[in-house]
């Protein structure tokens, strides 16, 4: 029985993978987020224009900004992480 390439992944193909896009966190008290209502305003921690994460299964691997196509809102890839900081991204 032959063993199978390395290199052929295409059985992979067809599996799901969620795909998150974090356009920042915040941290908030217990008290604070029951005091949340309509028109609130939660501060994030990033700066605006700053770029999106984008997470496979919670791991960084690209970044990216924020566009709407079509009246829907999408990412724009600018920056896919390094295989390095992938692999360093393993061990947190």
């Amino acid at each position: 029985m032959a063993e199978p390439s390395p290199r052929n992944i295409e059985f992979l193909y067809d599996v799901e993978l969620q795909v998150v896009v974090v356009l920042g966190r915040a941290r908030m008290t217990i008290r604070e987020l029951l005091a949340l209502q309509a028109g609130s305003v939660v501060e994030l921690n990033k700066l605006a224009g700053e770029a999106l994460d984008i997470l496979v299964n919670d791991k960084v691997i690209a970044r990216g900004e924020a566009v709407v196509v079509n009246e829907k809102f999408g990412v724009r890839l600018t920056e896919i992480v390094s295989p390095m900081e992938r692999v360093q991204g393993l061990r947190d």
